[in-house]
């Protein structure tokens, strides 16, 4: 995995506003969490995954963070309907890396073909301060638990 953010162009979801941005600008001077997903909707994503990070939002900021971005390889508006979807989703920053570009560049593409799905992000969560990924943690195939809200919050 590379140590540093990609600086590639990207639709950002803000409150239900896509925009595309500069991801190595938009996080730049800022420590925040980005936790990857492998989809929009899909069951553990939908379930767990989304909705510790909306729960646990204030608690995370407590501890330093600026923002907190959840990245698929989504379109801008799957993203965007899968955020307003939920009650205080809008807490959550979305990027659709529809392409992805991040995820490629990153070493977090995985094939999920088997399951119909092409290529996705695997299940992450990482700490980055100024472009620099300070901590990573990366699910095993068909886990959740190193990528949690509930974990990260152990972490910082």
């Amino acid at each position: 995995m590379s140590k540093i953010i990609p600086s590639i162009d990207v639709p950002i979801i803000v409150k239900g506003i896509a925009s595309t941005v500069n991801l190595f600008d938009e996080i730049k001077n800022k420590k925040v969490i980005i936790f990857g997903v492998p989809g929009a909707f899909t069951p553990t994503c939908s379930e767990k995954h989304m909705p510790s990070y909306i729960k646990l939002h204030q608690q995370l900021i407590n501890k330093g963070i600026d923002n907190i971005y959840c990245l698929s390889v989504n379109d801008k508006f799957v993203m965007t309907a899968w955020l307003l979807n939920y009650k205080n989703g809008d807490k959550i920053i979305g990027i659709a890396d529809g392409n992805g570009d991040i995820c490629k560049k990153l070493n977090l593409l995985v094939n999920k073909s088997n399951n119909f799905m092409g290529m996705r992000a695997t299940r992450f969560a990482i700490i980055v301060r100024n472009n620099i990924i300070e901590n990573s943690f990366i699910e095993e195939t068909g886990e959740y638990k190193v990528s949690s809200a509930e974990h990260l919050l152990t972490i910082l």
